[in-house]
């Protein structure tokens, strides 16, 4: 059976680091307290196991079809759903009158990781659906909400979001898909739909789609995008469905990887026949549409550092049990082979490892404590922070929860490129994360060239106020060298943001955002570097005066893994920096006729 997460290391992070054991303080959580958290987590691990792990590989292998009429996926993918959606978890987050449990964005965050670490594609069906489902609750009228809240809380009714076209990617002013006004109040809805995940399947009885479309006359932009919900089968008031509504596949994609998940091509209107409901004011739907995708932005975070983190486990437990080879000391060749984890070299690569999904992990979960602060508390400080590092919670663990895996394989060796051990799934499915919803060029270029300098600096402020909280407090011997490392490369990070502000001020623009991936690197590694330092103090707090083993060794792996981030990983920020306060003019002056 897959371990899908360490349990201690969740536990430790949920109760310790990010104070979940303080959410119930907030009136919306109230009736919450550690023993519910831990049944809804122990439901989550269960769910995940017994529903979503076993059919990982096979999702993978016998991937859905199309037979010109009627997608098919494999029956577990249903089962799985149902499950999913019969315990709650699709509406989890929502108020009680609406059947939801009002659970904190931390603890549902962390039940979600345990889905996304046994299996990303069927569990991107549930997430997609309360994603958009959160988008027609914040925005949709009265009657939207009455229609389709229900059944897709129920898991009657899936979701997707329409954004991207066949010639768009990511530049979605330029979408052409029309929605033309009905005397009715409706919209006809005409145009294309690329890459939507989940777009049609055989596990719901519909399909709501969130569609980005330009409402006729509309001015070019982003200005003059709207947000529609378009149903597959039009949907009357009480949730039964009504006649088809001109939606249709035009082809599934074949992808590396997440093959479990439909990829579609999507015809809005064929017939004329395609009817759209306005949600909320015209040309406001690429705002309506950001909240669903900085959901997404964080999921993706998420996602990348439990496919990692999966990885990570496996090739743990190789190392531990695969004897090959001596110790280099040893030359004795009848001497008895050594597991590989004694190996320093295998001891590196899941070090590294270990460093990267653990942090990807606090970073995401630290993100899910954001907003609870601010919707569940009120605190708009953490909104403005929490809008600050969005694109690096996307970015570092879906940059580095691939390189995980990949170390994964290298410690299996041979063994990990094959398809018996799940190590070469486990890379194929993270490879989407770079990509999908805002790539790191973009993520970078939104970090650099927008999220620094809003609210006059505020946001990074702020930042640096909770990582000096976390100096303050590193005093102990063991923790007080690494915290002096990281000082002398925090303020590297604070000189080189400092210079590129000046410049941008000075409209130096093109040179100041040329090389804005290496910053975006950089800013990632430096909060991954604080996380670790934060939770090497908490570990030593916490089980420095404990007599059991398994604390003491968990407590040295969270010292050794945060020694290794920021001596090993966290200085390649100088070079970085280097090439930022110099304005680095390589890639800017290459020219396309010099390929």
């Amino acid at each position: 059976m897959a371990q899908l997460m360490n349990n201690k290391d969740l536990s430790f992070m949920l109760f310790d680091v990010f104070k979940a054991n303080e959410l119930n303080q907030m009136p919306r959580y109230s009736e919450h307290d550690v023993e519910t958290f831990n049944s809804i987590l122990e439901t989550a691990e269960g769910i995940a196991t017994d529903f979503f792990a076993p059919h990982n590989a096979k999702a993978d292998h016998q991937e859905p079809t199309f037979d010109g009429t009627q997608v098919s996926t494999i029956p577990e993918v249903k089962t799985a759903w149902q499950q999913f959606a019969n315990a709650g978890f699709l509406c989890a987050q929502h108020d009680y009158d609406l059947g939801g449990m009002q659970l904190p964005t931390l603890i549902n965050m962390a039940a979600n990781a345990y889905f996304m670490s046994a299996n990303p594609s069927t569990v991107a069906y549930s997430f997609l659906t309360a994603a958009a489902a959160n988008v027609i609750q914040a925005f949709g009228s009265t009657e939207q909400k009455n229609t389709f809240l229900a059944p897709m809380f129920n898991g009657r009714f899936s979701g997707t979001m329409a954004l991207t076209e066949p010639n768009v990617g990511s530049s979605l002013g330029d979408i052409t898909t029309k929605a033309i006004p009905q005397t009715d109040g409706t919209y006809f809805i005409k145009g294309q739909k690329m890459f939507i995940s989940g777009g049609d399947q055989d596990i719901t009885e519909n399909i709501v789609h969130l569609v980005l479309a330009r409402i006729q006359d509309a001015p070019q932009g982003v200005k003059g995008i709207s947000l529609f919900i378009v149903p597959k089968f039009k949907t009357h008031a009480d949730g039964t469905l009504a006649e088809h509504n001109d939606v249709h596949l035009a082809g599934l994609l074949h992808k590396m990887g997440y093959r479990g998940t439909t990829s579609t091509v999507l015809s809005f209107g064929e017939h004329d026949q395609c009817t759209g409901y306005l949600i909320g004011e015209a040309g406001s739907g690429l705002k309506y549409m950001f909240k669903m995708m900085n959901e997404a932005r964080v999921g993706v975070g998420l996602g990348a550092a439990m496919i990692g983190y999966r990885g990570y486990l496996e090739s743990l437990d190789y190392a531990k049990n695969r004897p090959q080879g001596r110790i280099v000391s040893d030359k004795d060749p009848a001497a008895k082979p050594v597991n590989i984890i004694q190996h320093t070299d295998v001891k590196r690569m899941l070090l590294a490892q270990k460093s990267y999904v653990e942090g990807s992990l606090a970073l995401c979960l630290f993100a899910a404590r954001l907003i609870d602060e601010h919707q569940a508390g009120g605190n708009e400080d953490s909104a403005i922070l929490l809008d600050l590092i969005t694109p690096v919670v996307k970015s570092f663990p879906s940059a580095y929860g691939p390189k995980a895996n990949d170390l994964a394989i290298q410690v299996l060796g041979g063994a990990g490129y094959t398809r018996e051990y799940p190590l070469e799934q486990c890379y194929r499915d993270n490879r989407l994360n770079p990509i999908h919803e805002g790539t790191f060029g973009i993520q970078s270029l939104d970090l650099l060239g927008r999220k620094l300098w809003q609210h006059n600096r505020k946001g990074l402020n702020l930042l640096m106020q909770r990582i000096q909280n976390t100096l303050d407090v590193s005093r102990d011997d063991r923790i007080q060298p690494l915290a002096q490392r990281f000082q002398q490369h925090l303020q590297t990070v604070q000189n080189t943001t400092n210079i590129l502000g000046k410049a941008l001020m000075q409209g130096q623009v093109d040179e100041a955002l040329a090389n804005s991936a290496l910053y975006l690197d950089m800013m990632g590694r430096l909060i991954i570097a604080w996380l670790w330092l934060d939770m090497a103090n908490k570990a030593v707090n916490k089980f420095s005066a404990s007599n059991h083993v398994e604390d003491q060794n968990f407590m040295a792996g969270k010292l050794q893994a945060a020694q290794y981030f920021i001596r090993w990983e966290l200085p390649e920020i100088e070079h970085q920096a280097k090439l930022l306060v110099n304005f680095d003019e390589t890639c800017l002056d290459m020219q396309q006729d010099w390929f």
